[in-house]
C-alpha cells in the first residue's frame, strides 16, 4: 500500500511540481563557515541574513532558521527552510573563550549555551530532509566531531552534501577532504567571497532528488 502511495505521489509531483518546503540543515564543527554560507544564500535570494558571524567559536549557540527561501538555478526553482545549527564539538571548555578576551563570567555562560546548542542541533536532525556538512578546508577532516556528525546522518538515512569551505586560503586542502569522505560528494567553496557557489547549487538541486 505504501509503495502504491509513493508511486502516485511521485507521479503527482512530476506533473504538477513539488512545491513543498525542503528542510535543509547546515551542520559541522565550530567556525567552519556554516552561518557564513547560510547568510550568503539567504542574502542572495531573500535580501536578509540568517544570523551573525564572529571569529569567536560557537557564535551560533541556538538553532536559527529562515523559511521559504526560494532558490533559483538554471531556470529551476526550489523552496527551502534553511536551518543553521550551532557548531558540533565533543567538548566545550569555557577557557577556550578567554583566549578571545571574553570575560570569565560571560565565557562560562557561552560554554553552557554552546553545550545546549549541540544537544538541540542533534535533536533537529530528525526534522531534516537533507544536510550540508560545512568543513574548514584548512583543518584536518579526520576527527571525532566529523565522524560523529556523519554517523548520525547515516543512521537517519539523510542525504548529505559535504562542503569544504575557505578554499580561498593557502592552507586549504580540498583533496584531503575528498579522501576523508569518498562516499560523498564534496564541493569546495569560499562562503566569504562567494567562490564556486554555482557548483554548490548544482549539487544541492541534484541531492534534492533523493529527498
Amino acid at each position: 500500500m505504501v509503495k502504491v502511495f509513493n508511486f502516485f505521489k511521485k507521479v503527482f509531483n512530476n506533473l504538477f511540481g513539488n512545491n513543498r518546503e525542503i528542510k535543509l540543515g547546515f551542520y559541522g564543527p565550530p567556525n567552519a563557515g556554516k552561518t557564513s554560507l547560510a547568510n550568503r544564500i539567504c542574502k542572495d535570494f531573500t535580501g536578509e541574513e540568517i544570523g551573525s558571524v564572529s571569529k569567536i567559536p560557537h557564535e551560533t549557540r541556538n538553532v536559527q532558521f529562515k523559511e521559504k527561501v526560494e532558490i533559483e538555478y538554471k531556470g529551476k526553482k526550489m523552496t527551502f527552510k534553511m536551518v543553521d545549527t550551532p557548531g558540533i564539538a565533543t567538548k566545550i571548555d569555557y577557557e577556550e573563550f578567554l583566549k578571545y578576551k571574553v570575560k570569565k563570567k560571560e565565557a562560562k555562560i557561552r560554554a553552557k549555551e554552546a553545550t545546549q546548542g549541540i544537544i538541540e542541533s542533534i535533536k533537529w536532525l530528525d526534522d531534516m530532509d537533507m544536510v550540508v556538512i560545512v568543513l574548514d578546508a584548512t583543518e584536518n577532516p579526520y576527527n571525532q566531531v566529523n565522524i560523529t556528525i556523519i554517523g548520525n546522518l547515516v543512521a537517519r538515512k539523510i542525504p548529505v552534501l559535504i562542503v569544504a569551505n575557505k578554499i580561498d586560503l593557502k592552507k586549504a586542502d580540498l583533496k584531503k577532504v575528498e579522501a576523508a569522505f569518498p562516499e560523498y560528494e564534496v564541493v569546495g567553496i569560499s562562503a566569504k567571497y562567494g567562490k564556486n557557489l554555482e557548483e554548490f547549487y548544482e549539487a544541492i538541486f541534484s541531492l534534492s532528488k533523493k529527498v
